[in-house]
């Protein structure tokens, strides 16, 4: 996220399982095509230079999150959808309390997925009867916390609804819930397909009339569904045709439900961006399908039901870079390598080691140098060293997955210099090993 004030697409970047992508992953020049990164190298974040940012949060690496480019990113959603359609955030994402307390003003519920996440969103201006909580293998803990707090827990089986019942019964408060649905259908284009064919997340819907049944005998607070076919999908047709079988899925449910559906979440799946030849996803095309859907077929039928997308990757992804700081330079036959203070114990995503089928490389730049090399060594020093030079970028653990640029062209960087890594703002701290080899942890800021 070179300068965040460049338009979103800046960095470009690949599905999951793309296999029409440079199977090389090379990441030429250290650029993009929309020209993201500054002549001058200078990466900056809510306008602070990279370098300024570093002795601001006082060491490296970390995570920065820009606050604007977040508002902005809801604000283009907003716009796009149906007035009717409101927006979840999926705390998986990213979980940072500020980011959540940023987040409690711009959007109108959170999905949460443990009951540390209820924790930190029920410390948010958002009311618990906007907050859902998904997921399969829920603890009759974590299912006290929900009923007690009064979210809704999305069903993932029949026997988590027996606890549930157990927990509220126990509790003498009538527990709020939605039925996870794992469809009869594929989405085409998602990085990771969570519906169709055998899944650990929802109940199959062929399955759900029947569970309906039970659900009505147990006295539980029946709001409706949530269907979530695939995450990390590019494409609009694709993430509008799963909205289409998902709607038609829904009002086929329905009919078997214990009254008037109160609640539909059609999940989300938004992609962005990774890497050169990855088009960033029409969301006019999305918002367009969505408003026909609401129209002719939603609210015809389910007039009162609160329709839901919920997103995460897609609202702070392209917000976040992580910061690392260049530690050794070595050549090995050939090859030259900076060995950075970070590493897939931070950013396992970055590494290739989280969803990817094929390797590719997340967008980075040398973010600032150490030293004002054109004075201390002269202008044709440092022409030289500016000129891009083929390395690959390797984080400090001791084992060979710990690769954050294969072969990629950067100006030429030195010990001191730091390394932006760039579509940082989802699935990083927090999907990452931290304790692995027992490093630091990495500060997180949201500027």
């Amino acid at each position: 996220m070179a300068n965040t004030h460049v338009r979103e697409t800046a960095f470009p970047g690949h599905r999951e399982g793309n296999a029409g992508a440079d199977p090389a992953g090379k990441n030429p020049a250290g650029k993009n095509p929309a020209g993201a990164i500054p002549a001058d190298g200078n990466i900056t974040v809510g306008g602070i230079s990279a370098r300024v940012l570093a002795a601001r949060v006082g060491s490296t690496p970390f995570f920065a999150y820009d606050r604007e480019r977040i508002t902005r990113r809801v604000a283009d959603v907003r716009a796009a959808l149906p007035r009717d359609v409101e927006l979840s955030y999926a705390v998986k994402a990213n979980p940072m309390p500020a980011v959540l307390h940023h987040m409690a003003a711009l959007v109108d519920g959170f999905d949460v997925a443990s009951g540390g996440e209820l924790r930190h969103a029920l410390d948010t201006p958002v009311p618990p009867e906007r907050v859902s909580f998904a997921g399969p293998g829920k603890t009759t803990a974590e299912l006290t916390q929900a009923v007690a707090a009064g979210v809704t827990v999305e069903l993932e089986s029949r026997n988590e609804l027996a606890r549930v019942r157990d927990v509220a019964e126990r509790l003498g408060l009538r527990a709020r819930v939605a039925l996870r649905v794992n469809p009869d259908f594929t989405v085409k284009g998602a990085g990771m397909r969570l519906g169709g064919g055998a899944q650990q997340f929802g109940i199959d819907a062929e399955r759900v009339p029947e569970v309906l049944a039970e659900l009505a005998a147990a006295g539980l607070d029946f709001l409706g569904f949530h269907v979530f076919a695939g995450s990390q999908n590019l494409r609009a047709d694709s993430v509008s045709e799963a909205q289409r079988r998902t709607v038609d899925l829904a009002l086929r449910l329905a009919e078997a439900a214990p009254g008037p559906l109160r609640y539909l979440n059609l999940g989300g799946g938004f992609g962005i961006p990774y890497a050169p030849r990855d088009q960033p996803l029409d969301l006019a095309e999305v918002g367009e399908n969505l408003a026909e859907l609401m129209a002719t077929r939603v609210r015809p039928q389910l007039p009162d039901a609160r329709v839901v997308i919920e997103l995460g990757r897609y609202l702070v992804g392209e917000a976040g870079v992580y910061v690392t700081r260049v530690i050794d330079r070595k050549e090995s036959r050939g090859t030259t390598f900076l060995v950075v203070d970070g590493g897939l114990h931070h950013q396992l995503a970055a590494s290739g080691n989280f969803g990817q089928v094929i390797r590719r490389n997340y967008p980075l730049a040398v973010a600032d140098r150490a030293t004002d090399r054109a004075t201390t060594a002269g202008r044709a020093a440092a022409d030289r060293e500016a000129a891009p030079e083929t390395v690959t970028v390797v984080g400090c653990l001791c084992t060979p997955l710990d690769l954050l640029g294969d072969r990629v062209d950067l100006p030429r960087a030195e010990i001191g210099d730091l390394i932006a890594i760039f579509q940082a703002g989802a699935y990083g701290l927090t999907a990452s090993p931290t304790a692995f080899l027992g490093h630091p942890a990495p500060v997180e800021v949201l500027v």
